[in-house]
């Protein structure tokens, strides 16, 4: 058994992880990340591509901004599409902000590459991993690396480790106040070196449901569409996705559809969850570990990022000032952003798709809002707001 010692260990090489560990270590609190999967793995992994301010201002403040500032696309709106009717939100001009659209893998790759000259530690590759006396003043992690056993003393955990690590399951059950929403469809994605269909993101309704029109650059597009439950990967070819995908969008975008071969296909379920316990003892929770959102609103990185803001400003306040004020309100301020963008996840995903136990009366609905919203600035204004981030 070999053991060490930090003031906090991050669990999860996600960008929340990487994050925090970057911005503690520019602070110069110690700290290491313990990701389970390999190197090439976390570098690999497709994931959401659009960043609020929130983030990028992560990323700035880091100085790690150089190829996110030459490659990524400033986005000034998006467009809410029905049928024939699409309304175009004028980010810029409703906010005057913007979000730049640049993957998660691209931000995780420039993160990683950056840790060995920031003296920031990973460890990847690190198995058999649990949490121990979390509700102590002197908690741990164990586990193994290079099949040697490791024990990890620390001040502090923070578990960044997603929906289906151990951190959010190292809190007794009987202190969890968790809350959950199952959405009866899921996204069916691909992944291509095609240019884009449009300028800007479409998020579009109809008939045959949702789907959603977007970028990586100008020669890589994502497109996604709605499916049922339980809809299986293997009865989608890539020609039928792409005649689906060309049904939706030609009509309405400026470009209209390019097909090529996929670099990725897949199928996420969609679903609304809160884990409001962010905290016991001398654990922490951040990003996926403690909500999850539908990626309608592209809000699942960017709530990472916030989480992460607070965190890292608390746990440097902490050993700057040796005052608790700041962890202790960790909860309170995270939950509150965490709330509002479930809430206006929640409700575009209502507003651009098609339900299955749907009545007309509530598809008109959906076509009332649309158009309604095409004539209101402050209806406009409200999604603006939200779509580029609440203020922290």
């Amino acid at each position: 058994m070999t053991t060490h010692r930090t003031q906090v260990a991050i669990i999860g090489s996600g960008p929340a992880g990487l994050m925090l560990g970057h911005l503690l270590r520019a602070e110069g609190v110690d700290c290491v990340v313990l990701e389970r999967q390999t190197r090439a793995h976390v570098e690999s992994r497709i994931r959401a591509g659009v960043l609020e301010t929130v983030t990028t201002d992560i990323m700035h403040r880091l100085g790690l901004d150089a190829r996110m500032n030459a490659e990524g696309l400033v986005e000034d709106g998006f467009n809410l599409a029905d049928g024939d009717m699409m309304v175009r939100i004028d980010i810029k001009a409703l906010t005057g902000r913007n979000v730049i659209v640049y993957g998660q893998t691209e931000l995780t790759r420039d993160l990683i590459k950056a840790a060995a000259e920031r003296d920031l530690s990973i460890v990847f590759e690190a198995a058999d991993l649990a949490l121990h006396d979390i509700d102590s003043d002197h908690p741990s992690v164990t586990y193994v690396s290079g099949g040697v056993a490791h024990t990890l003393h620390c001040d502090f955990i923070a578990g960044c480790d997603g929906f289906h690590g151990p951190s959010r399951r190292a809190i007794p059950a009987e202190l969890a106040r968790e809350y959950t929403h199952e959405y009866p469809f899921g996204w069916l994605g691909i992944l291509a070196d095609v240019p884009p269909c449009h300028d800007e993101l479409i998020y579009a309704n109809g008939p045959r449901g949702f789907a959603l029109a977007s970028m990586r650059s100008p020669t890589r597009s994502r497109y996604y569409i709605q499916v049922p439950q339980g809809e299986k990967l293997a009865d989608w070819s890539e020609d039928r996705l792409w005649d689906e995908l060309e049904g939706r969008f030609n009509g309405i975008s400026r470009h209209g559809v390019t097909r090529g071969p996929a670099l990725e296909m897949s199928i996420a379920p969609l679903r609304s969850y809160v884990f409001e316990t962010m905290r016991y003892g001398r654990l922490f929770l951040a990003g996926d570990a403690a909500h999850i959102v539908p990626p309608t609103g592209a809000k699942g990185l960017n709530l990472a990022a916030s989480d992460v803001t607070y965190l890292a400003d608390a746990l440097i306040g902490h050993y700057r000032q040796r005052g608790e004020g700041g962890l202790l309100d960790y909860q309170r301020r995270a939950l509150a952003r965490i709330w509002k963008a479930e809430r206006f996840s929640w409700s575009l995903t209502r507003l651009m798709h098609s339900f299955p136990e749907q009545r007309p009366f509530e598809r008109r609905m959906q076509i009332a809002e649309l158009d309604y919203l095409a004539g209101s600035h402050a209806m406009q204004t409200a999604i603006a707001e939200n779509y580029v981030g609440l203020p922290l």
